[in-house]
């Protein structure tokens, strides 16, 4: 069995127009796949659907989409509707201590698991049932720094509801990638860039990972037929040290 193979398959990307989002829409594309991408800004979904285009010379839809409002992604399913495949990396949120404002304290509750929940919810009738709907959380569940109490409870959540949901919907299957810090280019001298050194530390194969690396794992998670109710940790080793 040909497992690499995404031909005649239809893969929403909700974040799909940068990073890792952008990476999984690519190589989706390259093995076949029809691609849909969705995200707020118009201008960076076009970018990125040329490029796509450009290096797979796959089919590639945007949508503008705020994956906050509950309203558009239900509309926005209906539309897209019927596919194989769901990946949920988009998420806009801010973390800081159990001291930070309320604000912040929900930011990532707001941003990351309450989008990927309902995306979830309004994806789940017109999914394949041979299909999957991979979350995305983040190494920070199971190995949090100083000052990030709720943001590292909101990845623990996400993981928590991909087991969760793995059981309500089978046998369509539902995974976690929970990837390590990724790079980013244009951080040097930044606080970021920063933090990104400090990775390398931290980190066994000592850099921080690629937007690719992640791609390849959430391709994964896609195309094996036997994984379901999984947390994959692309983190370089993160968990380790």
């Amino acid at each position: 069995m040909d497992y690499w193979n995404l031909k005649h398959k239809k893969v929403v990307i909700i974040g799909g127009s940068t990073g890792i989002g952008l990476a999984t829409a690519a190589a989706a594309a390259a093995l076949g796949a029809q691609v849909v991408i969705a995200g707020r800004s118009k201008d960076k979904l076009e970018l990125a659907a040329d490029h796509i285009r450009q290096s797979s010379g796959g089919a590639v839809e945007t949508y503008e989409l705020d994956n906050r409002d509950e309203r558009q992604l239900e509309l926005f399913f209906a539309a897209v509707s019927p596919f194989d495949h769901l990946f949920t990396p988009g998420a806009a949120y801010v973390r800081g201590p159990l001291t930070a404002e309320r604000d912040v304290a929900i930011s990532c509750f707001d941003g990351k698991f309450w989008p990927q929940y309902f995306a979830a919810k309004y994806a789940a009738p017109y999914l394949a049932e041979s299909g999957s709907i991979v979350l995305m959380s983040g190494a920070f569940s199971q190995r949090p720094l100083d000052g990030g109490a709720s943001y590292a409870a909101c990845n623990g959540a996400i993981e928590s509801l991909g087991k969760a949901l793995a059981v309500e919907l089978a046998p369509v299957r539902v995974n976690v990638v929970s990837p390590g810090t990724i790079w980013r280019e244009g951080q040097e001298g930044t606080p970021r860039g920063d933090h990104f050194k400090e990775y390398e530390t931290m980190s066994l194969v000592r850099r921080t990972g690629y937007d690719e690396e992640i791609a390849h794992t959430v391709l994964y998670l896609m195309t094996n037929p036997f994984t379901t109710g999984s947390t994959l940790f692309p983190d370089g080793g993160y968990l380790l040290r």
